[in-house]
C-alpha cells in the first residue's frame, strides 16, 4: 500500500511524500548494517536524547507554532565525551546536553543556550574543549528591517555547559543571516559554521540570503568577536552551506557552493594570518552537475578531504556523494568519485568526520522516490580516502515508525563527530507528523 502526503517548509515550497508500507531498510540498493555484525563501525543502538510533540503550523513568523524537537548538532573531544545542540522549537530556543565518555548523562537537566523565547533559534552548530569548554553557533529568526529574517549568534560555556554567556549578536545586519540560497523562493536556513583552531582562536562564518559569505574570528575564548569580514558572494552568485576546516598553523580553509546555479560548482578561500584575511576565493571544483554541501577535513598529512553531494538534474532532483583530496598547498581538488553510486542516487547533505587512520561519511539518505529522507547512510575508507567500503545504513536509524529525517528548516547541519581514537558519534532528528518528534544519538567504535 502506497499513499501520498505533503509537507511544506518556509522557503523550501511543498514536498510530496510517497510511503510505501512495504519498503524496508534496504532501499535504493543500500542494506543496512547490523550493530553486532563486522561492519566498519561497531554501532550501540540509539539513544533518546530528547522527544516532543510533532505539529507544525502554517509560518507567521515569530508567531508560528512550531510544537517539536529538530537541529541536533554533536561535538567530540578526545576522550570521548561529547556535547550535543538542538532546537526546542516550541520554547524557539537552543538546548544543550552533555555526555561522559561511556554515555552516562553529565547534566542533571539540558542548558537554554540561547533564551530568546520571542524568536526562533534554529540550526545550531557547536564546538567542546578538552577544558569543559562549549561553543554553540545558531541561527536566530530576527527581523531586522530587510527582506528576510536572520542573524548569527554565539554563546560560550566554561563549565561543560552548565551555563552559558549571553548571546552575542555577530552579523547584526538587516540581510537575511544564516540563509543559503537555491534559488529567490527556495533556501535552507543553518548556513553558517563553527570551528576552533589549535591555538584556541574561534572561526565563525555565515551566508546571508543577499549573497554575501561572512567571516568573524574570536581570538579571547569567545568574548569577544572581531567585525564581520566579507569572503565572498554576491546576489547574482549567492554563497550557500559554508564549511570550515583549520590545519595545525592555524591556516583556515573555507569553502562552499553557488546557489542561483544548475550547474553549482564549488569554491575555496584561504586564510594564512589566522582569520584575519583571506586570499581571492577560487574554483576548487567544476562540475557540469550541480555540487552542492560541502564538507572538508585537514588531512593527517597534509592537504584536504572533500566530500559533497551532486546531482545530474539541478538542485531539486536525486544527487550522490563524492569523494576528492586536496593535495598539500593546492587549491584545487583531485578527480572526484563516487562514495555512493551515481546510477542509484539518493544521499545528499554528506558529513564528514575523521580518526587519526580513518574516514568517516554519512549522508541523507533519500529511498528511491521520496522527496523527504529516512535513515542515514554511511561509508568508511580505513586508508585515509583511498578507497571507500560498500555505503550501508546506521543501524536504527531507517525505522519507518519514526517518521523522516529533520531538519525541518534546512539540512545544512553538522550531525557527524569522530575522535582520533575512532570514536564516533551522530545525531538525527526524525517527525512524525501528529504523533512524535525526537532527536536520537548513536555512538559507534570504528574497527581496528
Amino acid at each position: 500500500m502506497t499513499f501520498r502526503a505533503q509537507f511544506s517548509c518556509r522557503g523550501c515550497g511543498v514536498f510530496p511524500v510517497l510511503v510505501s508500507s512495504a519498503m524496508a531498510m534496504a532501499v535504493a540498493g543500500v542494506p543496512a548494517a547490523s550493530a553486532d555484525e563486522g561492519a566498519e563501525i561497531r554501532w550501540q543502538s540509539p539513544m533518546e536524547v530528547v522527544a516532543g510533540d510533532a505539529y507544525r503550523g502554517p509560518w507567521r513568523m515569530n508567531r508560528s507554532r512550531f510544537h517539536y524537537v529538530d537541529d541536533p548538532a554533536v561535538a567530540l573531544t578526545a576522550d570521548g565525551s561529547l556535547g550535543i545542540a538542538w532546537v526546542q522549537n516550541r520554547l524557539q530556543d537552543v538546548y544543550f546536553t552533555a555526555y561522559g565518555p561511556g554515555g552516562e548523562a553529565v547534566l542533571d537537566e539540558a542548558t537554554n543556550v540561547s533564551r530568546s523565547p520571542g524568536t526562533f533559534s534554529w540550526l545550531p552548530k557547536t564546538v567542546m574543549s578538552g577544558a569543559g569548554e562549549v561553543y554553540v553557533l545558531w541561527q536566530e529568526i530576527v527581523f531586522s528591517g530587510g527582506s528576510h529574517g536572520g542573524e548569527a549568534f554565539f554563546a560560550r560555556s566554561a563549565d561543560g555547559g552548565r551555563s552559558f554567556s549571553t548571546p552575542l549578536n555577530l552579523s547584526n545586519s538587516e540581510a537575511g543571516d544564516g540563509k543559503g540560497r537555491l534559488t529567490r523562493e527556495r533556501w535552507h536556513n543553518g548556513s553558517l559554521d563553527l570551528a576552533r583552531a589549535p591555538d584556541g582562536t574561534l572561526h565563525a562564518v555565515w551566508t546571508e540570503y543577499e549573497g554575501a559569505l561572512w567571516a568573524s574570528r574570536s581570538t579571547d575564548g569567545g568574548r569577544s568577536f572581531s567585525a564581520p569580514l566579507r569572503v565572498g558572494g554576491s546576489d547574482a552568485a549567492p554563497a550557500r552551506a559554508p564549511d570550515l576546516a583549520i590545519g595545525g598553523d592555524g591556516t583556515v580553509h573555507l569553502v562552499w557552493t553557488v546557489g542561483e546555479d544548475p550547474h553549482a560548482d564549488l569554491r575555496i578561500a584561504v586564510s594564512r594570518d589566522g582569520g584575519g584575511s583571506f586570499g581571492e576565493p577560487r574554483m576548487l571544483l567544476a562540475s557540469n552537475n550541480h555540487a552542492d554541501a560541502p564538507k572538508i577535513a585537514v588531512a593527517r598529512e597534509g592537504g584536504l578531504h572533500l566530500v559533497y553531494a551532486e546531482g545530474a538534474e539541478g538542485p531539486f532532483g536525486p544527487h550522490h556523494v563524492r569523494y576528492a583530496r586536496l593535495a598539500p598547498g593546492r587549491l584545487t581538488a583531485s578527480a572526484a568519485r563516487p562514495v555512493t553510486r551515481p546510477d542509484q542516487p539518493g544521499a545528499h547533505y554528506p558529513q564528514l568526520a575523521t580518526s587519526d587512520h580513518d574516514l568517516v561519511v554519512t549522508w541523507e539518505h533519500y529511498p528511491e522516490g521520496e522527496a523527504r529522507p529516512h535513515g542515514l547512510g554511511y561509508s568508511v575508507a580505513a586508508d585515509q580516502g583511498g578507497s571507500f567500503s560498500p555505503p550501508r545504513l546506521i543501524p536504527g536509524t531507517a525505522d519507518r515508525s519514526l517518521g523522516f529525517n529533520g531538519s525541518l528548516q534546512g539540512r545544512l547541519m553538522n550531525k557527524l563527530a569522530a575522535n582520533p581514537d575512532g570514536a564516533v558519534a551522530v545525531v538525527n532528528s526524525r517527525f512524525a507528523a501528529g504523533r512524535h518528534s525526537v532527536v536520537r544519538l548513536i555512538r559507534g567504535t570504528l574497527n581496528p
